[in-house]
């Protein structure tokens, strides 16, 4: 890759080029709320219920296991390329998933969306490293924490309009055109050099690490809802996880060019960003996916309705890291704001663990509102970290690692606290209604709630509100360590030099 460059480039070329960033991460980041909402009416059109959470776990398997490998592709082979093809990728799983006339049809090209939607994270976000130096990131950083925050907001409607008003289809073909908006702004206005030489590639770390993170990602899944923790399967999985993964290690020792190279975990500064990611994604985003179950559950609300009440989260979500990305450009000082986002995160979960069945939304949207304010400060800043402490040609590597981290740290704190939950639930309401009561837990619904009388509606919430707030007091302590853990960064002078030459037309 060529030696870095200053960049030359004014806010109008900047904005040209994000359109089409943000274009491609927007399909990505849509995409699993509108799914969500459309899921009920897929099961009625194509069957097989019992196999629908292989919809959503085909699609965070295949995002989860392509994260590392386009980051290192990326640096070998060049950026816009790469996040152009997992568009392509991305729009065609999409249009197969639209066309599928069986569960196992749309489940195969879930899975193939999932390929594409791993390099359109990566790319976006190592693109942004590329045409913006870490001095002048920030001040962008929140339109990427805007297209996430807005899909969550808008995603359940979309979903829910297309499934009542057209079909649920729709939620894959919308892809469609805002992929081909994304692939022709950047094939027009972005240039980014690309290397000549044929690099040598580590097929056996790469093949080691997507089985290690594969078996991972299942352990997890399943062993949360699917299958006992101590059924013959997890265990076989936690093994293969063990094994994989111990063989990655020790192959990547060895390799002349490593997936994941060794040298980057040296750097006191990308090794506690990749902490913290891994903290975050655990504490914070495995315990926020209980927020529109509460929601549903305990405030009665539509899926849409969840959604809506969920805004207070994400805008000061966006707002904080709009506010923290352009106070770090203007001081060129970033150590303070993971230390003070992990603190409001630590105290958004503990506010969020005195929530009961009778708690007023205006409370619920306080405790939301530091919890996003927490995650706004924390989880753009750490990618902008773990830049800038590395060199130019690991770039991609150290974006997706920070981005594996965090996606590594959601599933398994989904895992956890799922088990924490249902484990706190079923003992709740077998203490409120014995056996007849306790036999709901497994299959507890928001649609099945409404239909019984109401004391056992009552007493379901209350047992429903009550592990939740064993989840998210159990929160706490992660959130903690991840406070201990932001001490440790260390504040180092912000790069006021891009990583390559780039050229807008």
């Amino acid at each position: 890759m060529s030696e870095p460059v200053t960049a030359a480039l004014s806010h109008r070329q900047i904005m040209v080029v994000f359109s089409g960033l943000m274009s491609g991460s927007l399909i990505a980041a849509l995409d699993q709320n509108i799914v969500a909402t459309a899921l009920p009416r897929m099961v009625s059109d194509l069957g097989g219920l019992s196999h629908i959470s292989w919809v959503v776990t085909a699609y965070l398997l295949t995002t989860t296991i392509s994260t590392p490998l386009y980051g290192k592709l990326g640096d070998l082979f060049g950026r816009k390329r790469l996040f152009q093809i997992a568009i392509v990728i991305f729009v065609f799983g999409s249009v197969l998933s639209g066309a599928a006339q069986t569960m196992g049809q749309l489940i195969a090209f879930r899975g193939v969306q999932g390929l594409g939607a791993g390099g359109i994270i990566v790319g976006a976000q190592a693109i942004i490293g590329d045409i913006l130096a870490p001095a002048e990131r920030g001040r962008y950083q929140g339109y990427t924490g805007s297209v996430w925050a807005g899909a969550s907001i808008i995603g359940p409607f979309i979903g829910g309009f297309f499934t009542q008003h057209l079909s649920w289809r729709w939620a894959f073909y919308i892809n469609v055109p805002i992929g081909a908006v994304a692939l022709c702004v950047t094939a027009v206005v972005l240039r980014l050099p690309e290397r000549r030489e044929a690099p040598k590639i580590d097929w056996w770390g790469a093949a080691l690490l997507s089985a290690g993170v594969a078996s991972l990602v299942l352990l997890t899944t399943w062993g949360a809802s699917n299958h006992a923790w101590s059924s013959p399967r997890i265990v076989g999985l936690a093994v293969a996880t063990a094994a994989f993964l111990t063989a990655f290690g020790y192959v990547e020792r060895r390799a002349l060019d490593p997936v994941l190279p060794g040298r980057l975990f040296r750097v006191s500064v990308f090794r506690i960003s990749v902490l913290m990611s891994v903290i975050v994604g655990f504490a914070v985003i495995g315990t926020t996916t209980f927020i529109p179950l509460y929601l549903q559950v305990v405030d009665g609300a539509s899926p849409v309705e969840a959604g809506v009440k969920m805004t207070p989260i994400m805008v000061s979500l966006v707002l904080a890291s709009i506010v923290s990305g352009r106070t770090i450009s203007r001081r060129g000082r970033y150590r303070l704001f993971p230390i003070a986002g992990t603190i409001l995160m630590a105290i958004g979960l503990l506010l969020l663990s005195f929530m009961t069945a009778h708690t007023g939304y205006l409370v619920q949207a306080m405790s939301m509102a530091v919890l996003g304010l927490g995650m706004g400060m924390v989880i753009q800043v750490l990618i902008l970290t773990a830049q800038n402490s590395v060199s130019p040609r690991d770039l991609g590597v150290a974006t997706s690692t920070v981005t594996f981290a965090r996606s590594i740290g959601a599933s398994t704190g989904v895992a956890f606290f799922g088990a924490i939950f249902s484990e706190r639930l079923a003992s709740n309401l077998r203490a409120a209604g014995g056996d007849q009561l306790s036999g709901l837990a497994s299959g507890l619904t928001p649609a099945a709630l409404t239909r019984l009388d109401p004391a056992a509606r009552a007493a379901i919430v209350d047992s429903f509100a009550s592990a939740l707030h064993l989840v998210y007091l159990c929160a706490v302590p992660v959130a903690l360590i991840g406070i201990v853990a932001s001490l440790y960064i260390k504040e180092q002078p912000l790069r006021v030099r891009v990583v390559a030459a780039v050229v807008v037309e």
